[in-house]
C-alpha cells in the first residue's frame, strides 16, 4: 500500500513504481521474443527473465518479508513471491516473469491511485497564494503567506485569492468561496464579515485582520482532515481485513499440501508442484482486499473537494445505508433569521404600526424583536421615547410611549389584559402560514398585527425533492410551534414533522425514528443540535467553515450552508458504497471460479496469472467511479 505521506502529481507511467514494473515487463518481453527468434542460448534467456522477476519483485516483496518477520503475517506479497520462486524452480520462467510483470503493475497502479487522490486534496493549497501584502506600521510589506500571524493586517485586491482566514475590517467585495465551500454563487462580504483561505476576491479591494495562521486556516483544516479520514477504515474494510489476514495463511499451506500430496496421488511432483503454484496465485485476495480501501479513498476525496467533510472511511459507508433524513428547521431548512412579512393595521397605517413596535423591540434582543428592528431601520422608521421599558417573559415587552403604555406580544398577553380580538382568524391564519402574530396596542385596544416568519432558505424546497429522488424520507424536528412546522412541511413538501421539541427530545425523535425506519441522517447546526447530531447514524453539520465546534461534533461537515450539499453528500456515499458492494461480489466470483479450477489442475500458471491480476486492475479501475461527480 502507498505510505501516509506519499503524494505524486505526475502520470500513471511516470509513478515510480510503475516504471519499475514497465521495465520488468519490457524485460520479459525481450527475453521471450529473443528466445522465438532462436537469438540467445538457454543461460542468457533464464539470466533475463531472473533479472525481469528482481526488478518488478524487488518493492513488494521485501514489504511482505518485513510483514513476515515484524509482524508474524502471512500476506499476499508472500503468496504471490512463493508462487514466482515456485515456477522458477519448476522452470516455467515465462510464467514466473509475467506474474511478477502483472502483479507489481496492478500494486503500482493502486499505490498511484492513493497518491493521486493525496495529490488532488494537497493540491486545494495552491489556492492560497504564496505571498501577501502585509500592513506593517503603517506600510505595505509583500511578505511569505506562510509567515502571517493571527492579528496580522493584510490587503486583498480584485483578482486575488486570500491567503488565510479572516475578518474583513475596511471595505466591500464579492468572493468566490466555491474553492473552499462548494458555493456556486459568489457571496458578498463586507466589514465584520469572515472569508476564507483560498477563496478569491472578486470585485472590490478589502482589508483583512487574520483571524487564524497558515498552517490553522480553514484550507489547512479541510486538507488534514480528508487525510485523516482516509486512514479511517471503515466497517467493511475491517472485515476484509481481518478475512485476508487468516485466509491467506491457509492458501500458503494449502499449497504445500498440494505438493506434499503429489508423493501420494497419481501424476507425479511436477503437475501437483504446478497446481500448487497456481493455487497460490489464483487463490490470492487482492482484489478482494481492495475492493473497499479504493472507493473510500477516492470517495472521501472528492467529497472533500466539494467542501464535505467526511471524518472517516466508516462515515461514508454509513452514509450509503442511509433511509430518513431529519432536518433541524431553524438556521437549516430557514434562514435562522426571522423576517417581518406582514404590517396589519387596525387603527393607522403600516408605518404607524411599525413605530410603536419598533420604539419597543429595539430595546430588546430577541429574535423576533430584531427583525422588527431591521425592518423599521430599512424604511427609516423613526421610534419614540420610552420609559418604563419591562420584558415580560414568554409573552412580549411593554414601555411608556408618549405617557401611554404600549404593549407588543403574544395574543396570550392582550386576552390577559382584556383585549379581544375583533378577527381571531387572522391570527390564526398567520400561523398556519408559520408566521408568529406580534400583537401591539394598549389596555384600550390593538393597534394591529405584524406577521413574522424566518424565511424558508433559497434552495430548500428543491434539496427535499432531491432527497425524495434518492429514495429517503424526510423529516423535520423543530421546537417551533405545530402550527407553524405543519406549514413548513407542507410547503417544502416534506413527509413529516416532529414539533416543540427540547434539544433532548430531537435526540430522542432521531432514536425513535432509526427505530421505526433505520439509519438516519440528522443535519443540523452541530452546535445547538449537538445530541441529535450524536445519535444520529450520521450526524451532519451544515456551515462549518471557520467553525471548530461544527467539525468537532459532526460525522459530516458541509463547509457551505447550503442544503444542496445535503443529497450531493448522500449521492457520494451511496455510490461509494455501491462500487464498494460490487467489487467485493466481483472478486468473491473471481475467486470462486479460480480457485476450484487451479485444485482440479483446468489452469494454467499464465492462466492463473491472467485473470488474477486484470481482476485487481478492473477493482482499482471500479474503485476510481466513486470520485466522480
Amino acid at each position: 500500500m502507498v505510505e501516509d505521506e506519499e503524494i505524486f502529481e505526475g502520470r500513471w507511467y511516470q509513478y515510480p513504481r510503475m516504471q519499475t514494473a514497465l521495465l520488468s515487463g519490457l524485460l520479459s518481453a525481450s527475453a521471450y521474443g529473443l528466445e522465438s527468434l532462436g537469438a540467445i542460448s538457454q543461460d542468457v534467456r533464464i539470466f533475463i527473465f531472473a533479472t525481469a522477476i528482481l526488478v518488478g519483485g524487488y518493492s513488494w516483496a521485501r514489504e511482505g518479508i518485513e510483514e513476515l518477520l515484524f509482524e508474524r503475517k502471512v500476506g499476499i506479497e508472500i503468496l504471490m513471491m512463493a508462487a514466482a520462486l515456485g515456477a522458477a524452480v519448476l522452470g516455467i520462467w515465462e510464467e514466473a516473469a509475467f506474474l511478477v510483470f502483472l502483479y507489481s503493475a496492478a500494486e503500482s497502479l493502486e499505490e498511484y491511485t492513493y497518491a493521486r487522490t493525496r495529490s488532488s486534496i494537497r493540491a486545494l493549497l495552491d489556492l492560497a497564494p504564496k505571498t501577501a501584502r502585509v500592513r506593517v506600521g503603517g506600510t505595505e510589506r509583500i511578505m511569505p503567506a506562510a509567515d502571517i500571524k493571527r492579528g496580522d493586517l493584510f490587503l486583498v485586491r480584485p483578482g486575488e485569492s486570500i491567503p488565510t482566514d479572516g475578518l474583513v475590517v475596511a471595505g466591500r467585495s464579492s468572493i468566490d468561496e466555491a474553492p473552499v465551500t462548494g458555493e456556486s454563487l459568489p457571496v458578498d462580504k463586507s466589514e465584520g464579515m469572515l472569508v476564507f483561505a483560498g477563496t478569491i476576491n472578486l470585485e472590490g479591494a478589502i482589508e483583512v485582520e487574520a483571524t487564524t495562521s497558515f498552517e490553522e486556516n480553514t484550507l489547512s483544516k479541510i486538507i488534514h482532515l480528508v487525510e485523516e479520514a482516509q486512514e479511517v477504515k471503515g466497517r467493511s474494510q475491517l472485515f476484509i481485513e481481518k478475512f485476508g489476514d487468516r485466509y491467506s495463511p491457509l492458501v500458503l499451506a494449502g499449497a504445500v499440501l498440494l505438493i506434499l500430496a503429489s508423493l501420494l496421488l497419481e501424476g507425479g511432483f511436477y503437475e501437483w508442484s504446478e497446481r500448487a503454484v497456481v493455487l497460490l496465485v489464483a487463490a490470492a485476495p487482492c482484489a478482494l482486499v481492495i475492493s473497499t480501501p479504493i472507493a473510500i479513498a477516492a470517495g472521501i476525496g472528492r467529497a472533500g473537494k466539494s467542501g464535505i467533510l467526511v471524518k472517516g472511511g466508516v462515515h461514508l459507508e454509513n452514509l450509503g445505508k442511509i433511509r430518513v433524513v431529519a432536518l433541524d428547521k431553524t438556521g437549516t431548512l430557514t434562514r435562522g433569521r426571522p423576517e417581518v412579512t406582514d404590517l396589519i393595521p387596525f387603527r393607522g397605517d403600516g408605518a404607524s404600526l411599525l413605530a410603536r413596535a419598533y420604539s419597543l423591540e429595539r430595546l430588546s434582543d430577541h429574535p423576533v424583536a430584531r427583525a422588527i428592528t431591521e425592518r423599521a431601520i430599512s424604511e427609516k422608521v423613526e421610534a419614540g421615547d420610552v420609559e418604563n421599558f419591562t420584558c415580560l417573559i414568554g409573552t412580549g415587552v411593554s414601555g411608556d410611549v408618549d405617557v401611554e403604555t404600549v404593549y407588543a406580544g403574544k395574543p396570550e398577553l392582550f386576552e390577559g389584559l382584556g383585549v379581544r380580538i375583533s378577527d381571531p382568524t387572522l391570527v390564526d391564519r398567520l400561523r398556519a402560514e408559520g408566521k408568529t402574530a406580534v400583537l401591539v396596542g394598549t389596555a384600550g385596544g390593538l393597534d394591529g398585527i405584524i406577521g413574522v416568519r424566518d424565511e424558508i432558505r433559497a434552495g430548500a424546497k428543491e434539496a427535499v425533492a432531491s432527497l425524495h429522488g434518492l429514495g429517503l424520507k424526510v423529516v423535520m424536528l423543530t421546537g417551533d410551534s405545530e402550527a407553524a412546522a405543519r406549514a413548513i412541511s407542507a410547503e417544502l413538501g416534506i413527509d413529516d414533522f416532529r414539533a416543540g421539541l427540547l434539544p433532548e427530545e430531537k435526540s430522542r425523535a432521531v432514536a425513535a425514528l432509526e427505530e421505526e425506519f433505520g439509519p438516519v441522517a440528522m443535519v443540523g447546526d452541530g452546535i445547538n443540535d449537538g445530541p441529535a447530531l450524536a445519535q444520529a447514524t450520521v450526524g451532519i453539520a451544515m456551515g462549518a467553515a471557520g467553525t471548530d465546534a461544527a467539525i468537532e461534533v459532526a460525522d459530516i461537515a458541509l463547509m457551505a450552508d447550503d442544503l444542496a450539499m445535503v443529497p450531493h453528500a448522500l449521492e457520494i456515499g451511496k455510490r461509494a458504497r455501491r462500487i464498494s458492494f460490487q467489487n467485493i461480489a466481483f472478486s468473491l466470483l473471481v475467486l470462486g471460479l479460480l480457485v476450484p479450477s487451479a485444485l482440479l489442475g483446468g489452469l494454467s500458471v499464465a492462466g492463473a496469472v491472467f485473470f488474477h491480476e486484470s481482476s485487481e486492475i478492473l477493482a482499482v479501475l471500479n474503485g476510481l467511479r466513486a470520485a466522480r461527480g
